[in-house]
């Protein structure tokens, strides 16, 4: 099979649109019918169904385009392993972060991996798990740094540091005029917090349904995590978010920890890339930066 035509053919299964496909490629409908063919004769199946006004995968064609992905980003690992080989700390990193990891970690992490190697370049790709996992699977980043959740094929997972996610409220609150608040305490309060779906919002949730508590009142939602500091300050609310936020300087608004174990939740901060990928030097140089950091910055 010929590497450009799974390329082509990884487009057209995209798009699921001849027409599409050859704008996007800038090669003619013929050529790319011809490119189909060619595979359709290597696998000895047929690659495409007519479907509408548009074309989908047979389950062959879902097969193949596994296939040609992998091959796809083994070829870039290939190409970039051989090409770092004799140039030292250099070459391009693209960096898939959380948003607490990109607030916290990576301003300190990108400040000393300049430092010591110059001529590498960082793309970062600020997002929740949910949305850098595929990206980390198709090859548009080569590192991911996220909150640990379930084991997934074709990753592999180097520890980082554990998280601590907290209630908090401004340091004003009514909430600290009890020296002990308690669980109960908590739902005559009104909250900001993030969507339902997202973890921390779901653990929470759950912790009150486990004491037989009615969940927190929201009256803010909010899928911006960066903003819940201000937001807790100018609004007075209550929220749920990680300790990192509560050091001095932090977050420009003067919070404190409303601090309850039942409502303390810990997780861990990994950094995963595709086990069978190429990590570069400077990728692994920016892996043992974010470990440094990392143990520095998440006080147990």
């Amino acid at each position: 099979m010929d590497l450009r035509d799974l390329q082509y053919f990884e487009v057209i299964a995209e798009l699921e649109h001849m027409g599409r496909a050859s704008e996007r490629l800038h090669r003619t409908q013929p050529a790319l019918t011809s490119c189909v063919r060619r595979l359709e004769e290597a696998c000895g199946a047929a690659l495409f169904e007519k479907t509408g006004r548009g074309i989908k995968l047979t389950a062959a064609g879902h097969a193949l385009l596994r296939w040609a992905q992998r091959t796809r980003l083994d070829v870039e690992s290939a190409r970039r392993e051989i090409g770092d080989i004799g140039r030292g700390l250099s070459g391009h990193v693209k960096l898939g972060i959380v948003p607490t990891a990109a607030q916290f970690l990576l301003p300190p992490v990108a400040r000393d991996l300049i430092a010591e190697a110059p001529e590498v370049t960082l793309k970062t790709h600020v997002g929740l798990v949910d949305v850098l996992t595929p990206l980390l699977r198709s090859g548009d980043i080569d590192l991911m740094v996220g909150t640990e959740g379930a084991r997934e094929s074709g990753f592999a997972s180097q520890y980082l540091a554990e998280d601590l996610i907290v209630v908090a409220a401004s340091a004003g609150h009514p909430v600290f005029d009890r020296p002990r608040p308690a669980l109960k305490d908590l739902a005559r309060w009104r909250w900001v917090l993030q969507p339902p779906g997202a973890p921390t919002r779901d653990w929470l949730d759950q912790t009150f349904d486990r004491h037989n508590l009615p969940r927190p009142v929201v009256q803010v939602e909010s899928t911006m995590l960066l903003m819940l500091p201000a937001l807790i300050g100018e609004t007075g609310l209550l929220s749920f978010i990680s300790r990192l936020h509560l050091q001095a300087g932090r977050s420009g608004a003067a919070l404190r920890e409303v601090g309850i174990p039942a409502t303390t939740m810990r997780r861990r901060l990994v950094a995963t890339w595709r086990d069978t990928g190429y990590v570069s030097p400077a990728a692994q140089r920016l892996m043992a930066l974010l470990a440094r950091h990392a143990s520095h910055e998440t006080p147990a």
